[in-house]
């Protein structure tokens, strides 16, 4: 349902009449007798139109007030829709009404069915607006949000029980909690289960908790107005508006910054809330998924997570399974992978040998999925022949068994790039300290969103 409509008339029986006339059509309407007590509503409330009177009282045929309203509202807020209307109307002061940035102009006294269709076309106009507005930003963080992993293999019985899991909780609206290890394609399993919900024609938009400053919090996740502080020189649709009526994943939740995380737990209980630097309050329709490869539980005794947000997101967990645990999807990913990097360098087909084959089975993958994204990708690049062979994989000659408290090994690496030298030191590190992102950073001297940077510009 649309906001209201607000209707600005000195006028009362005037404000009755319009009003009595969009609720005949299931519009809402507020109503304000003066320009001064339209700006205070305003500031507290969302209206989804505005239909104005020109003259008020204190003038009864200028339309200076009108106009002087119409230039307020504007310099506020490009877009709402505004329709003036007025008994005292002319050719010069509709035209200077539009300049101002008014969407129509009526004149008293109106015909009904007339009135009606100018307020159903700019209601549709605004909402086909918003619709493109958002999806410009959305396109914009779509190239980083998914990771590398862009196929769902599912041979193994661990992942066809987790899409089984998905797919029963999808139709509901309740909160999903996804765990596992860094790299298993939690970002993929988030987007399966939004693809497959009633919300799936909508968003889904996703936002990595460890890449968002602590400063910035407020106005990444619900946006803000102009002129709210020094460098807003523009509205900014947050993260949260941005995903109403579709959905919102929450990556590395347990990265969120303590200080900020009762206000993400007020939004998630009232569906509600206010921009950097307004007053009003909007209100906002999602279906929330998060991820993380910490241990909540954990965090919480730790005094690092507030226990009743975690009550709120974990309706539903799924743990995702780390890929040494789904031997039945290491060689299908692995080719699909390979066809990927073969169109994507538009070079000849490559095939893995019976031995590279059973080399990329027996190895323990601790980085998961993206480590075999990325070693397969590279295997293609440096295979002379057509034929990609166990040295062209380039895997570690030992292959200890990973283990969640396991130090940082000590075996000898294989020649690699700077880039991928330092991917797999910050994930030894993520593995050190057990997913700990804060303890990781602080042990190489890295502030927590340094290390997010570092750890996704070279992962992906």
């Amino acid at each position: 349902m649309n906001d209201p409509i607000l209707i600005i008339d000195d006028d009362e029986g005037v404000r009755r009449a319009l009003s009595l006339l969009l609720l005949e059509e299931g519009y809402a309407s507020v109503q304000a007798s003066s320009p001064g007590q339209a700006m205070q509503l305003l500031k507290q409330h969302t209206v989804s139109l505005l239909i104005t009177d020109l003259n008020f009282t204190e003038d009864t045929t200028s339309a200076q007030e009108g106009l002087a309203l119409i230039e307020q509202i504007r310099a506020d807020d490009e877009h709402l829709p505004i329709i003036a209307i007025t008994g005292w109307g002319s050719i010069e002061i509709a035209v200077k009404a539009m300049q101002l940035g008014a969407n129509d102009f009526v004149q008293k006294p109106w015909e009904n069915e007339r009135l009606l269709t100018i307020v159903r076309t700019q209601l549709q106009l605004a909402k086909a607006h918003k619709r493109t507005q958002k999806l410009a930003v959305h396109n914009q963080l779509l190239q980083n949000e998914l990771g590398v992993v862009s196929g769902l293999i599912a041979h193994s019985e661990p992942i066809k029980h987790v899409l089984a899991t998905l797919s029963q909780v999808a139709k509901s609206d309740v909160s999903v909690l996804l765990t596992g290890e860094n790299g298993t394609g939690k970002s993929l399993f988030a987007r399966y289960l939004h693809d497959l919900s009633p919300r799936k024609d909508e968003q889904l938009i996703s936002v990595n908790m460890g890449a968002v400053s602590e400063n910035l919090f407020e106005s990444e996740m619900f946006g803000h107005v102009k002129g709210a502080f020094t460098d807003a020189k523009s509205h900014r649709i947050g993260r949260f508006e941005l995903a109403d009526e579709g959905s919102l994943f929450l990556d590395e939740i347990a990265n969120t910054p303590y200080s900020q995380q009762a206000k993400l737990l007020r939004v998630l209980e009232e569906r509600q809330f206010e921009k950097v630097g307004a007053s009003k309050t909007q209100s906002v329709n999602i279906r929330l998924i998060t991820a993380t490869n910490a241990n909540l539980d954990d965090a919480v005794h730790q005094g690092s997570f507030r226990k009743d947000l975690l009550y709120r997101i974990n309706t539903v967990q799924v743990h995702i399974p780390p890929l040494r645990e789904r031997q039945a999807d290491i060689l299908p990913l692995a080719q699909h992978f390979l066809r990927r990097s073969i169109d994507k360098y538009a070079a000849q087909g490559r095939v893995l040998t019976p031995q590279a084959q059973s080399a990329l089975q027996a190895y323990h993958w601790p980085g998961n999925v993206r480590e075999l994204a990325h070693l397969m990708e590279r295997a293609h690049i440096l295979a002379p022949t057509e034929q990609i062979d166990v040295t062209h994989l380039n895997l570690p000659s030992e292959q200890p068994r990973h283990s969640a408290s396991s130090s940082e090994g000590t075996e000898q690496e294989p020649l690699m790039t700077l880039a991928e030298l330092e991917q797999k030191a910050l994930e030894r590190r993520m593995s050190h300290f057990q997913g700990d992102a804060v303890a990781a950073a602080h042990s190489l001297g890295l502030s927590r969103s340094t290390f997010y940077r570092r750890l996704n510009k070279t992962g992906k």
